[in-house]
């Protein structure tokens, strides 16, 4: 059998700009918690993406639980958040003890409904932030989006986690927001095994998540702690190798951009598979490609899928939303439809192709071909 094919897997630079990093931190003994190298990655991040301030952080999910933090939630406090995205979006909103209000997609990114979010504030009058998520590195209807909040004097809170690189009107994603948060996981378009990165044009308030995220510990010669703290920096060897990976972001973002170019080529001539769309004013990093299977189509996305898997080559289903999930089911769910949503339809007819950087175009084009034999069979 073929070597596994993977959906996205970590990718280190052949430049080998990480191993010169790590091998600082080794030489002088910085390994954790902190050191030059996490200080220069918030720096660099910041340099790249043109946001004013960094944290680095254990994860992304770190980083989107201290930007609701920071826009001061409360228990019991609406949140209004994308439902199409993955569990780690809206699980901080449950730490604080906030409550969820999912709002539904639109098919023209995939991201949240402008409309569905216009409904939701009419049905709500309080609300606390928005969590929005440029799903795949899609950037989402930001300027739509910001328009709303801001009549109804909203902070945003960007889920970038997926989209380093991927810009709206020539601005970075992650920096439209309040907050914003990347994500440096395994699995995401740059790695540092697990790490992520708050960003916010506020100093005060990132200073202040820079405090909380050392334990809270206030500036006393003993161990003084006057709030809750949390355990949420990154290491100084993680903040090398994301150093290292920041390197080569371009470069990522380009075979991610041909791999998705590819597909679109590969398929261009059967109607029943759509790629995820994008606005003609955005860039998306293209993580992952995913495709759309007409709900007509004798070829379903579980028959892509089985048919992959037996020839040792991952994919999988677009995200399952939130508001179908059993944690949440609880919680509201707004759409603009009269029935059922697009989040649902998305999940129930997406597929997420293989978009891994190392991936050579000749394993692509036999994906391709895999996929294309199935529509030629019926």
């Amino acid at each position: 059998m073929r070597e596994k094919v993977f959906l996205a897997s970590p990718h280190m630079s052949d430049e080998g700009y990480e191993m010169q990093y790590i091998k600082e931190a080794f030489d002088t003994n910085w390994i954790a918690p902190l050191g030059e190298n996490v200080n220069k990655f918030e720096e660099e991040i910041c340099a790249y993406t043109k946001a004013q301030n960094a944290c680095a952080l254990s994860a992304g999910t770190a980083a989107l639980h201290m930007a609701l933090k920071a826009v001061d939630i409360q228990k019991g406090d609406i949140v209004f958040c994308q439902s199409l995205t993955f569990s780690a979006t809206a699980n901080p909103i449950m730490y604080e003890g906030a409550t969820p209000v999912f709002i539904d997609s639109e098919k023209d990114t995939w991201n949240m409904s402008p409309k569905a979010l216009e409904k939701a504030f009419e049905k709500y009058l309080n609300v606390k932030a928005v969590m929005i998520v440029h799903l795949y590195g899609t950037p989402a209807k930001i300027d739509e989006i910001e328009k709303i909040c801001k009549e109804h004097n909203t902070p945003i809170i960007e889920d970038a986690a997926e989209s380093l690189g991927a810009t709206y009107n020539g601005k970075h994603t992650g920096t439209f927001g309040d907050y914003g948060a990347y994500s440096f996981n395994g699995n995401k378009i740059i790695t540092t095994s697990g790490g992520g990165m708050l960003v916010s044009d506020s100093k005060e308030r990132i200073d202040k998540v820079h405090f909380w995220v050392t334990q809270a510990r206030e500036p006393a010669r003993h161990y003084q702690h006057n709030e809750v703290g949390y355990n949420y920096r990154l290491s100084n060897v993680l903040a090398g190798i994301g150093r290292g990976q920041l390197k080569v972001l371009e470069q990522r973002i380009n075979k991610k951009t041909q791999i998705y170019e590819l597909y679109k080529e590969g398929f261009k001539d059967i109607p029943q598979i759509t790629m995820q769309p994008y606005e003609e004013n955005a860039r998306p990093n293209h993580w992952l490609s995913a495709i759309y299977i007409d709900k007509d189509s004798k070829i379903q996305p579980l028959d892509i899928i089985e048919a992959l898997e037996k020839e040792n080559i991952e994919s999988r289903p677009v995200w399952k939303p939130m508001h179908m999930q059993p944690v949440f089911e609880q919680y509201d769910f707004i759409s603009e439809l009269q029935q059922g949503s697009t989040s649902q339809e998305l999940f129930e007819q997406g597929v997420c192709l293989p978009s891994d950087t190392k991936m050579t175009e000749d394993t692509q084009k036999e994906i391709i071909q895999i996929i294309r034999n199935l529509f030629k069979e019926v």
